[in-house]
């Protein structure tokens, strides 16, 4: 029951080249820094990742993707990062874009054993009628397309088909846990973490204030340890290390 792990080297350790893994966080809010640093000096590659967005250039899971390490990002948002744009561009990335709700039940129906779901969301547009370029050819021109998806009629309205995500691994960052893998997560930190952590067969959480159990109340907890496999006690330097992305008030 006691999911605690040394180092965050430690947790990512056996993490191999081609795994898929779900991050949380939303641009730099709520995301595993601590454990993305340590998959970054792990060395792994060809990673396919799933997380609302890539980072930015040299923060986040902008690592890895300026270290070569990602092959796939399935997100829904990817404008703060120009060396994903240029990667993209340059037939180097695969990439699936995603409408940001139907992201997050995608990933939350993963984790809960939902294979597909139907949603409204993208029916008249390439998301359900397929062409969206996936990769692009080193000439610009489109090497891979989106195939077209089922899409159904319920009580006269068009509903697309989407696919539950679960992925090899998962990484999130909570602002207090316990050594059962209970998390709790701070206000706008939470954004897509819990859905993450859901999606992934083995889930590392990095914490910033590590408790022991029956510490957390349990009407309080966002995720049970149920979906959590390895806890990380960040160190006080490390809970502190949170970027801001674009600063919108003065000093």
């Amino acid at each position: 029951m006691d999911k605690v792990t040394p180092t965050a080297a430690a947790a990512v350790a056996d993490l191999p080249d081609g795994a898929s893994v779900a991050v949380g966080g939303f641009g730099l809010s709520g995301i595993p820094s601590t454990l993305i640093r340590a998959l970054h000096e792990q060395g792994a590659s060809g990673l396919r990742v799933v997380s609302n967005n890539c980072g930015v250039d040299g923060a986040g899971l902008g690592l890895l993707l300026s270290a070569g390490r990602i092959a796939r990002v399935t997100g829904s948002y990817v404008g703060e990062n120009k060396e994903f744009a240029r990667q993209y561009l340059g037939g180097e990335l695969e990439v699936e874009l995603v409408p940001q709700g139907t992201l997050a039940e995608r990933l939350r129906a993963g984790g809960c054993g939902i294979p597909a779901f139907y949603t409204p969301a993208g029916v008249g547009t390439q998301v359900a009628d397929g062409g969206l370029p996936w990769r692009y050819a080193a000439d610009g021109s489109v090497a891979l397309a989106s195939p077209p998806k089922e899409q159904r009629a319920f009580d006269g309205r068009e509903f697309v088909l989407e696919r539950g995500i679960t992925t090899d691994y998962a990484l999130v960052r909570a602002a207090r846990g316990d050594r059962h893998g209970n998390l709790v997560f701070h206000r706008a930190a939470r954004n897509f973490n819990p859905l993450a952590a859901m999606a992934g067969r083995i889930t590392v959480a990095e914490v910033e204030e590590l408790v022991e159990p029956g510490e957390l109340d349990p009407d309080q907890v966002h995720l049970p340890g149920v979906f959590v496999r390895r806890v990380v006690a960040l160190t006080p330097a490390q809970a502190a290390d949170k970027a801001i992305e674009k600063r919108t008030v003065r000093p």
